[in-house]
């Protein structure tokens, strides 16, 4: 005898799974590239050296402004004791305030040369810095997108290598709005209860049909509708210790979202499967075997949730279908869905 009782409200969607961070690492000098100081397609660390490019341009400017800072400082520093000079001059009337002033003048706008040199001396570091490109994150480094003595550019960006941190994933999917509206109502009506952290468990199969292992739940819901598509984006986080999961994968997803408080369920071996959808066999008012169309939900473990077509009293036959044809009387050996293996056929209510 079928029972409504609570189970699993599952939503199955298409996702693809993206990495958390992905940097492109691209020229930040002009130059050509002396050599590759990775391994592609390993692990690398944030800061770690990718590429050298020719750094002697950069050191000879490094060294140029270098120069130029220190005769500005020398300057400075005359300068600076030229206006002390003066200073007591001026009160013994030897010089006039003009002069003083014109010391004290030329004493500011040498300090403010050396604080510009000083700045174009940092300039110069970074650039020279910029010389050994490194990894601006860390994760797997994919191919190089060039090779030892290409010339790459400031300018235009060169695009060198992209990394790409997977452990854990995202899993992107879209849900259409009208769905999702439905879920809050039936949640806001008491239809549906989300455990006790309101949080959504998803779980992946891969498009062999095999399952991932490692649960993820959901950690984003847009707040806007695509208006091309009339749907709403929604991300998982996936753990990916063993980085078996790979960014632009498509795999399928169930989402937990909560449970169905007057939700139906019967086992998978009483369900017929065709082109036309599922199927079960009923026992009939007047206890004959009859086909009733059923719309099926998700699979979970070995039971189909029943989306439309059974309700509670419905008596759903489990065993012995291959023998079954409709109108063939049925006579049930008990309610309980436990039965011994080879019984004869008896109705099952959801567990």
């Amino acid at each position: 005898m079928i029972t409504a009782q609570s189970v699993p409200n599952v939503i199955e969607l298409p996702g693809r799974v993206e990495p958390v961070r992905q940097a492109e690492v691209r020229a930040r000098v002009t130059g050509i590239v002396q050599k590759r100081l990775y391994t592609e397609g390993t692990i690398v660390a944030a800061g770690q050296p990718l590429f050298l490019i020719d750094p002697r341009e950069s050191r000879a400017s490094y060294a140029q402004t270098q120069a130029a800072l220190a005769r500005a400082q020398a300057t400075a520093t005359n300068a600076r004791a030229v206006a002390e000079r003066y200073k007591p001059l001026v009160a013994e009337n030897a010089i006039s305030s003009q002069e003083y002033d014109a010391a004290l003048a030329a004493a500011r706008e040498a300090d403010a040369n050396v604080a510009q040199i000083r700045a174009q001396l940092d300039a110069a570091s970074l650039q020279l810095n910029y010389t050994t490109v490194r990894a601006p994150i860390a994760g797997r480094a994919g191919r190089a997108e060039i090779t030892e003595g290409a010339l790459v550019s400031q300018a235009e960006g060169t695009l060198m290598t992209r990394i790409e941190q997977t452990a854990p994933v995202y899993v992107n999917f879209a849900q259409a709005a009208s769905e999702v509206l439905a879920i809050r109502r039936a949640i806001s009506a008491g239809k549906i209860a989300l455990d006790a952290n309101d949080r959504i468990e998803v779980r992946l199969t891969f498009s062999d049909g095999s399952e991932y292992p490692i649960l993820g739940y959901i950690n984003f819901l847009a707040l806007s509708v695509d208006e091309e598509t009339g749907t709403v984006g929604l991300r998982a986080e996936v753990p990916n210790p063993s980085g078996v999961l790979l960014p632009g994968e498509f795999v399928r997803a169930k989402l937990f979202v909560g449970e169905l408080k007057q939700g139906i369920t019967v086992p998978q071996r009483a369900v017929t499967l065709s082109e036309q959808g599922g199927s079960v066999f009923v026992i009939d008012r007047k206890g004959l075997a009859a086909v009733r169309p059923v719309r099926l939900g998700s699979l979970v473990e070995d039971r189909w949730i029943i989306a439309e077509g059974l309700k509670p009293g419905d008596r759903v036959i489990i065993s012995n279908l291959q023998k079954l044809r409709p109108g063939v009387p049925v006579k049930p050996r008990g309610a309980a869905p436990a039965a011994k293996a080879g019984s004869a056929t008896k109705p099952t209510g959801a567990r």
